[in-house]
């Protein structure tokens, strides 16, 4: 029996009807006009309403993928920047209001169950994925199983320590990789460059206007030779590298999946992450690696939170 799938985000709410395969059957999307607790419940439920009326069968459980902390199986939304969310009980909302079970889970773990179930892990029981977005996060999936941690938050790459006591990340700790890796932060630390009147390249490529600036306005101003754009760009490639290639030799996953928007818009830093983790990964571990990019895109997350749902 088909499940019905959520991706949450902070301006929109996706709902998708999936079948046991991980083929969706109808999607729809509902834009988030208001961001309070019982609107944002009430336009999930208008989405997945018109996506099962559009695929004309009923639904057994849902799944939710949302962006920020949740406890266990808790079902409960602690942190959600996106949204401005503490301690919001949404799972219970949710199925208060849907009449059926709920399951909520982090995004990226929905994203990474999608890919390890119809996209990029197919075939693979020990499966590490790592996503460069707008953050900075990893999934574990060991002998076919997500490994979530006691606390729920297992696989938190983007708030490992690179410099301590260095860059302030959104978490509110210093010297997080997502500080200096992150698409969020990239634009931030690409703005500052901007703002300094040091690089002409930049000045250039957005005309002065720092909304302009994205992870990929910084790549090109890195390949034109702007030493400070190369200096960001250069470093966020280190650091990406190696922080994946310790969890790959910590781990020894059969297959990477590397994935995000930014990884997957920006060429030159996928070839500079992918070279840091062959270089850097033990020779035990990268033996037998396959890396593989995320082939799911942004229906990754519908996709795996209706089959964990």
């Amino acid at each position: 029996m088909p499940t019905l799938g959520i991706d949450l985000g902070g301006t929109n709410a996706r709902a998708a009807v999936v079948d046991e395969r991980g083929t969706i059957l109808a999607s729809a999307k509902m834009a988030l006009t208001e961001r309070g607790p019982e609107a944002v419940v009430e336009s999930i439920a208008q989405a997945a309403s018109e996506a099962v009326s559009l695929a004309g069968t009923q639904v057994t459980g849902c799944g939710v993928g949302a962006a920020g902390q949740i406890p266990g199986n808790s079902g409960v939304l602690a942190v959600a920047p996106n949204l401005g969310w503490r301690n919001v009980p949404l799972g219970a909302l949710l199925s208060a209001r849907l009449g059926m079970p709920v399951r909520l889970v982090n995004d990226l773990a929905a994203a990474a169950w999608g890919e390890f179930n119809a996209g990029a892990g197919r075939g693979a029981q020990d499966v590490y994925v790592a996503f460069v977005g707008s953050g900075v996060g990893s999934c574990i999936i060991a002998n076919g199983q997500l490994v979530r941690g006691s606390g729920g938050v297992a696989g938190e790459l983007g708030h490992t320590k690179v410099i301590p006591g260095g860059r302030r990340c959104g978490c509110g700790e210093l010297g997080c990789l997502e500080a200096y890796c992150g698409g969020h932060n990239l634009i931030g630390l690409t703005r500052e460059l901007l703002a300094s009147g040091r690089s002409s390249a930049l000045a250039e490529l957005t005309a002065g206007v720092a909304e302009r600036i994205t992870p990929l306005t910084l790549e090109r101003a890195a390949e034109a030779g702007d030493a400070g754009a190369i200096e960001i760009h250069s470093r966020a490639g280190k650091m990406l590298g190696m922080a994946i290639s310790n969890m790959i030799t910590v781990l020894n996953p059969a297959r990477l999946i590397l994935g995000g928007g930014v990884l997957m818009n920006c060429p030159g830093l996928r070839r500079a992450v992918v070279e840091g983790i062959q270089a850097l990964t033990s020779n035990t571990a990268r033996e037998g690696l396959l890396i593989a990019e995320a082939e799911l895109g942004d229906d990754s997350g519908l996709i795996g939170a209706a089959l964990l749902g």
